[in-house]
């Protein structure tokens, strides 16, 4: 019973991890450092850097210019592009160090598992991002962004004190993201579609 409670909380935090990272990387190793700092948890051997002083500042710098970044309609959009090669990248090494001292196959395979998770959640948050900012009003791209942070600070908490729970929770967001991705896709295309004619349309009265 004690193994198969240690598997489940690894699982956890390994996709807790990799899951926050692809909406809020800086938050997530704010909240990892943090905890880790305080004695609230044991972090792995590979996550113990989070707690240098040094590492969490720099978290802190760039959470608080996300936070900004993050409450700029069209902004967001730019920011969340930029950060496809940041989110993704640090879901698989947070997820592949959170498995702690194992075999490197086992680690690579976390490190899979996390960087699709981080993806997956980086194109949801993206892409509603882009679906938001059609609004003119900026009040909806605040709740939205702000209920991110939020959501990045439970889900972290959640998956390293109550990992069932979290694992419940986090096969229900997948089945969501399965089902929610094809519609923002359709949804950002016709974005796009409506940018082209507007542009098409200027250009011709230009003419």
């Amino acid at each position: 019973m004690e193994h198969l409670d240690e598997i489940i909380n690894t699982i956890s935090m390994t996709m807790g991890t990799a899951w926050a990272s692809g909406i809020n990387l800086y938050a997530t190793l704010l909240v990892l450092g943090f905890l880790g700092i305080t004695g609230n948890i044991a972090l792995p051997p590979n996550l113990e850097i989070l707690m240098d002083p040094m590492v969490m500042w720099a978290a802190a710098i760039m959470y608080f210019t996300e936070f900004i970044a993050d409450k700029i309609p069209g902004v967001d959009t730019g920011w969340d592009g930029l950060h496809t090669f940041i989110r993704i990248p640090a879901g698989v090494m947070l997820a592949a160090g959170a498995v702690g001292d194992v075999s490197p196959a086992i680690a690579v395979a976390a490190g899979i598992a996390g960087g699709g998770l981080a993806a997956g959640t980086h194109a949801v948050k993206s892409g509603t991002r882009v679906i938001i900012n059609t609004s003119p009003e900026p009040f909806t791209n605040w709740a939205a962004s702000i209920s991110e942070d939020v959501a990045v600070i439970c889900g972290v908490w959640t998956a390293l004190h109550y990992p069932v729970l979290f694992i419940i929770l986090l096969v229900i967001f997948i089945i969501f993201m399965i089902w929610i991705i094809p519609k923002l896709w359709r949804g950002i295309k016709k974005v796009l579609s409506s940018i082209a004619r507007l542009f098409g349309t200027s250009n011709s009265g230009n003419q």
